[in-house]
């Protein structure tokens, strides 16, 4: 699949999560990373789906994010943003995301499962 291909599509896929997103919290459910809807959006894409590996930049197998500990994923995200752990993607990501917005993320994601 060409770049140009996979961006549109990708494109689309966040715009249809993201829309999803905000129709829940517009409906009144309650919505923990109030505020980070679209960055929400962006990380199920790839993180919520088991098994789910990627080709960009290599074939690698994606870590499901849920449950795991707040302080990683904030740590995780610091670090992409500042440059000390590279991926094009998780780079581009973080570097957009103040570090409230990943701190929500971090305690949406690393709450128990119900």
């Amino acid at each position: 699949m060409s770049q140009p291909i996979l961006a549109s599509f990708a494109a689309a896929v966040l715009a249809l999560s993201s829309q999803t997103a905000l129709a829940q919290s517009k409906a009144g459910e309650d919505v923990p990373h109030a505020g980070t809807e679209n960055f929400h959006a962006q990380c199920i894409g790839c993180h919520g789906i088991p098994g789910y590996k990627t080709a960009f930049p290599v074939v690698y197998h994606v870590p499901m994010i849920a449950g795991q500990q707040p302080g990683y994923i904030v740590a995780a995200l610091k670090a992409y943003k500042s440059g000390d752990r590279s991926h094009p993607s998780m780079r581009g990501i973080a570097a957009s995301l103040t570090e409230e917005q990943m701190q929500k993320l971090a305690d949406y994601y690393g709450r128990p499962a119900k």
